[in-house]
This record gives C-alpha cells, structure tokens and sequence, in this order.
C-alpha cells in the first residue's frame, strides 16, 4: 500500500450510475409475475381488532389475496425467535392487539399497484378500544430502568460521589431539557421485493443498511438456513438508521409471496415512513452541574426518560455522553422508559449522543454564563485527557486542536461574554459553540479481491452505500493497495452472497470493511509479484519480492522503473482467468486498551429578527478530529450533511402526534419541516490531521455521525447569546423566543 490513492478527493465512482438512472434501488425490480400489496393500517391507538371486513375488497377487479390477522400464515421460526428478548419484536398481524395508530392490521395483494391500494382502502375494520397511553410526562410514574440495546448493559455509570461533589461546587447548574421525536425521512422509502426461487429458496430486494444482517433476522424467523436467502441492496437512498433492522412489512411481503405463488413487491408511503419503520423517541434529560469558582466541574447528574412502544426494548442511550466528555471526578448517570401506545423507535443518526450532546453542551454553556467565563474555555478547562469513564488512554485525542482552529477560523476571540452585546439593524446576533463527539466502532467483515486479465480488478465485499461514499472509498483502499489507478477496480456491494459486510451504522461500516478490502487487493497484489519473479518469461523474472514495486496497473524493479510489465501482460501470458485475493478483518483484543472517539467543535452564528422571533444560521465553522480521512470531498460532504441534519433538529425537526388518538399529524414532508437550502449557510469544515495507531489497522474513526453531535447545543447557545432566552426545548420555534 503506498497511500498515494488515500485522502484524495476523489469524484464519486458511483455518480454516473445514479445521475443517468443506472443504479436500481429496490422498487426498480420487477421480476417476471410480480404483484402489489399495499397495507391496512390501524385507526385506533391502543385495542383489539373485533372483526375485518373484507368482503368487498375481496371481489375487487385484480385481487388476488387478503390477509388479515386470522389468516397471516404464522413464520416457522416464529416462536424461537419471540423466545429473544433482545431481537426487535417484528408485527405480523399473528394476533389481533393493536398497540399504535397506524399499525399493519392487513395486507391485499392485487395485479396493480393502485388496485391493491383501491381494494385495501375498502376493508372495513371494527375494533374493541383499549386505554391508550399517549402523554409522556403523565405516565412518568409507571417508568422502568431503561434496558440495553440487543442485550447489551443497559444505560448508566456512577464515578466518585456525586451527592459531596455537588456540595464541593457552589456555581451550580440544575436544567431539563427536551428532545421531540424526529422521523428519519430518507428520500427513498422503504421498499420490498420478494421471491421465492423455490419453497426453500428465498430472494429479497429491499432497503437494508445490512444485508447480512438482515439476512440473519430472517433466517432465524422462518426457520430457513441462511445460505437459502439471499438479500440484495447495491444502492440506498438515504437511511439514517431506520434501514439498519427489518421491518413488520419485510415479513408481510415474504409470506404473502409464498401464499400467493407470485413475486410481491410492497413501498411504504411517506405517510407510512412516519408510522412503521421507527424514529428518535422523545427524552426529557435532567441535567445537574457543580464547579468551583475558577470552572473545574466537582460534580455531573445526568437522568432522564425517553419513550418507549409497549411491545420492545429500544431505549435512546443519551447519558453515554456525560460518562466520557469532561473530567469530572463525580458523575452519576441513569435512564429510564416509559411505555406508550405508538411504534417502536430505533436507531437514528448519531443515536443518544445527538439528543445528549444538546442537554449537555447547553448545561456546560448554562455554567459558563454563571461563572462569567468564556464557554470555549470552560471547556478547555475541563479537557478529559484520557477516557474518565473507563481510565483508558485515548487511541488519539486532537480535541483541544479542533477548538483552536476552529476558534481562530470563527474569530471567537471577538465574542462578548453578554449575551445581547451583538446587534446589525433589527438583527440580534448570537455566537455559541458546543463540542462534538462520537464513539469509533468497527467489527468484522470479509473480502475477495480479484485482478482480471484485461488489468481491470474486482473487489466484493457485502456492506453497503447509503449514498455517502462508501463505493468511493472503498475503491480508493482497494485500488492503493492493489497499485492500481481507481478508474480500473470496479467496487461491489449490497449483496448477501458477497463476503461478510458490516451494517452501515454506528459509524462503523468504513473502519470495520476498510481493512480487510485492503487485506484482499495486498494479498492479490503479493501473487501478481510472486508469479512474474518466477516466470521466467517476465522481465523481472529472479527478483527479490521485495525489490518489485506496482503502479497503475504494472509491476516494475524498484531500481530501474523501465523493467517491467502490466498485471495484464503478466496473466495473458501465464493464461490465468483471475488472481484472487481474500482479506477478513476484526477487533483485535489490543484495542481494547484504548478507547476510541472522534471529536470535533462547532462554532456557530445566528440572526434573531426580535420582532417576529425567526432564528437564522447565518455561519457555522467546524473543526474535525477523526482519524485517517479517506477522501476530503467525501468526508467534508458528510460532515456538512451531519451539520445539516443538525440544524433541522435544532430549529424545524418535530414528530407531532394527535393527543386523542395518537395519529401522527406530521406524517409528510409538507408537515414534517426539514431544512432547505435557504435555511443553509456556507458550511466550513476543517478536518484536524491526526494519526492514530491503535483504533484500528488503518487509523479511521467514523463521520457519519459525529458532525451532528452538539449542532442543536451550538445553536440554542446562540441563540442565548443573541436573546438573553435560554431555550431548553426543541425545535427553537419562534413562539418560544416571542
């Protein structure tokens, strides 16, 4: 490998494909025979169905099946997999409880698309109404501890005795603060095709951030081997976390497929997208902060609830935050759930730390405020310079960089400490800033690199693009340690039947793929090497290994570059179809004696019209610290789409429901406000160079999610400083400024 592919800014390998219509998302395919369903969803927040009504739908032209609760084929591995209590509890209408409005309560699968919606909208359901649980704060009192994530230990840490550090403290900081739920919208909607090759073989194309791990749910729910499925999903629209599990419309369209002998393609609508594939529940987080005169934090109490669906076990892991940040020597963290009548929510980008970062960096800007000191350097003061929860050393640590160069860029220097001291015409101006992080994941994958006879290569490994540059970077890994030009390695993905991939979440997929593709191309690359030094036909037949070098596709003597011959020369000749090379990558246990994080800080202006109360970002510089980056056009694309995800949950995002029956009100893009680009200023993004050793082979941390870490904080503490207004609850509407 000689990096020289590495870091460069790259175009998208996969452009053309998408901007001339070649890349097929999952609702492209249409096998031979395919039919439609479309889904009947539940009117009522919490009850039984009584009786469904199908008869006229039924004897609609082109209908081929309804199915409803009393005649859902039930999976075979049903029961097995309920015994998990960690797996998601996926509805397929098994029995007759309704537990959200909006829920799948029937499925009619017709010749047409707008056929088997017609007929579905005229089944006709009777229900036994149930107490519904719609309030968050009235049902408080019926909290539970908060569980763990797929089994994991659930949220929570106690370091050093808070109750005498917050005594030691006399500048004191005690502050709720609320998240909304907010709904993932990617432009692609949920998608399935299904087939059934054959009763035991099974073929799916559908919206999944993992193939493999999709492939394992379903495995286990139909009792079928894994090798019997297969998953496909080469491109992704978007995900954000609500493509990363399988949903209760997956299972419905595989077993109507069976039922009706036909492929069966289902599309969530927009308005479905709101109700049944997940979304970022609500917190309500208590936080408490004690310091000393001079700002050295004695004691941090984060708590708080978030919601919950009466029939899973997600919970949003806010406080993970608190445990790590800053170096305080008492911190006590705890969460609990609480149970209400709507769908389960899930993972969705930076999860926990995006609705933790706001309570945390808002409360540390609260203190700053008391203390009369800078926020920038509360924070500095406050530096952990190694990982206080665990007492681990960082794998790398350039935070205090990143407030530096992101300070100099914004000119913070500049910043009065008053809040209201900023003003151009009928503008207030604000300036806040709030600290990013998040944690840097990888596990396990496989790939296979292959270089073909016309010196093009092939490298495969199942993982997937959710649209941010996964087929690019990949290529580029693939293409430096193959000593190969980009253009020349072609990149696949999305498929189950490829070498193990990871899920595209946690900001793991890159760190986790990115070793062992470069594993297969360096053991692809060693064979070429190994088989021209022994041919006595090459030019650098006798060589030392050693002394043979590659570039663009050709092996040369490291001491005359003219001595040598192509990787194409070299198999024509010898008459090999391919050399292949494999490479598998994991954890290994001397990680673990590091804790890994990337970190950032986000420096950010807003313009408050004190009349009317409207908020606009006018600048935003932030500064990154995340390992080896890849490619600087990708990285620097993520990151400002993390900013901008970011804003929308600061200033527009918020999931409303009807407080009498729980249907959600904001169920489209109409309702639903994302920001626009006019709500979009220029986004400055520096990345900190930084090399790290120990987090993983290639010293990589994750982006896609850490840029929207503490966005929602640095704008609320903006706007503190242009108002004198500390607003606690998001979104910043105006209403809550007038």
């Amino acid at each position: 490998m000689n990096g020289k592919l590495i870091g460069n800014p790259v175009d998208r390998v996969d452009g053309r494909l998408k901007v001339t219509g070649k890349a097929t998302y999952s609702a492209e395919n249409h096998p031979e025979g395919m039919v439609y369903a479309a889904i009947v969803q539940s009117t009522v927040p919490r009850g039984s169905v009584l009786r469904m009504h199908t008869d006229e739908a039924e004897k609609a032209p082109g209908v081929l099946k309804v199915l409803t609760p009393r005649n859902m084929p039930k999976p075979a591995g049903l029961a097995q997999y309920s015994a998990i209590p960690m797996l998601p509890k996926l509805p397929v209408m098994q029995d007759s409880e309704v537990f959200y409005n909006g829920q799948p309560i029937g499925l009619v699968v017709a010749d047409t698309f707008e056929r088997a919606v017609h007929a579905a909208s005229l089944v006709r359901t009777t229900y036994v109404d149930k107490p519904a649980i719609l309030d968050i704060e009235k049902a408080r009192a019926n909290a539970q501890p908060a569980p763990g994530i797929f089994g994991g230990p659930p949220p929570g840490h106690t370091r050093g005795d808070v109750e005498a550090g917050l005594k030691a403290g006399p500048v004191r900081v005690e502050a709720t603060y609320v998240t909304p739920a907010e709904t993932h919208h990617p432009m692609e909607p949920h998608a399935t095709v299904v087939v059934w090759n054959d009763p035991e073989h099974l073929t799916l194309y559908d919206t999944t951030q993992g193939v493999h791990f999709s492939r394992q749910f379903l495995a286990l729910l139909l009792a079928m081997p894994q090798e019997n499925i297969r998953v496909l999903s080469p491109f992704l629209g978007g995900g954000f976390g609500c493509k990363g599990l399988p949903w209760g419309h997956v299972v419905m369209s595989v077993l109507a497929a069976k039922e009706v002998g036909r492929p069966v393609k289902v599309v969530l609508t927009r308005q479905q997208m709101s109700m049944m594939v997940g979304y970022r529940p609500t917190t309500v987080q208590k936080l408490e902060l004690a310091a000393s005169p001079k700002g050295q934090l004695t004691a941090l109490r984060h708590t708080g609830i978030s919601e919950l669906s009466e029939q899973d076990s997600f919970a949003e892991t806010f406080t993970a935050v608190s445990n790590m940040l800053y170096a305080c020597p008492n911190v006590t963290t705890a969460q609990q759930v609480v149970r209400l009548s709507t769908s389960t929510p899930t993972f969705m980008r930076a999860p926990g730390e995006a609705p933790g970062t706001f309570a945390l960096e808002s409360a540390m800007d609260e203190l700053a405020h008391q203390l009369k000191m800078d926020p920038l350097e509360l924070r500095r003061l406050n530096h952990a310079d190694k990982d206080p929860e665990h007492g681990r050393p960082w794998s790398s640590k350039s935070l205090l960089e990143c407030y530096r160069v992101g300070a100099e860029r914004f000119g913070w220097k500049k910043r009065p400490l008053a809040p209201r001291s900023l003003r151009e015409g009928d503008k207030l101006i604000g300036w806040g800033m709030a600290t990013a992080t998040f944690p840097a994941m990888r596990g396990q994958a496989a790939a296979v690199a292959r270089v073909l006879p016309d010196g093009t290569a092939v490298v495969q490994c199942g993982g997937a693009d959710l649209g941010t540059g996964a087929y690019t970077v990949f290529t580029q890994v693939a293409a430096d340690a193959l000593g190969m030009s980009h253009q020349k390695v072609r990149m696949e993905m999305g498929d189950s039947q490829l070498p193990l991939g990871p899920l595209a979440g946690g900001s793991m997929s890159t760190a986790t793929a990115s070793p062992a593709i470069q594993g297969a191309a360096a053991s692809a690359r060693e064979q070429l090497v190994k088989l021209a030094v022994a041919d006595k036909a090459s030019p650098l037949y006798g060589l030392a290994e050693k002394d043979v070098l590659t570039e663009d596709g050709r092996l040369f003597s490291r001491k005359d570059k003219s001595k040598g011959e192509t990787y194409a020369q070299l198999l024509t000749r010898q008459q090999l179809p391919h050399v292949e090379g494999k490479g598998e990558s994991a954890p290994k246990e001397e990680e673990k004696k590091y804790s890994g994080h990337a970190f950032g800080a986000h420096f950010v202006e807003v313009r408050v019209d004190e009349a009317l109360g409207t908020v606009r970002v006018s600048r935003i510089v932030s500064t990154m610290a995340a390992g080896r980056i890849l490619n600087a056009k990708t990285a620097s694309s993520q990151i400002s789409g993390g900013i901008i995800f970011g804003l929308g949950m600061a200033l527009t995002e918020e999931t409303l429901r009807d407080p009498r029956n729980g249907r959600v009100m904001t169920a489209d893009l109409a309702d639903y406000h994302v920001p626009v680009q006019a709500d979009v200023p220029k986004i400055d993004v520096q990345f900190i160079e930084e090399e790290d050793k120990f987090v993983n082979p290639l010293g990589i941390k994750g982006i896609g999610e850490i840029a929207t870490t503490g966005v929602a904080a640095a704008v609320a503490n903006a706007v503190f400083h242009a108002t004198g207004k500390r607003i606690r609850e998001l979104p910043i509407t105006l209403d809550k400024l007038l």
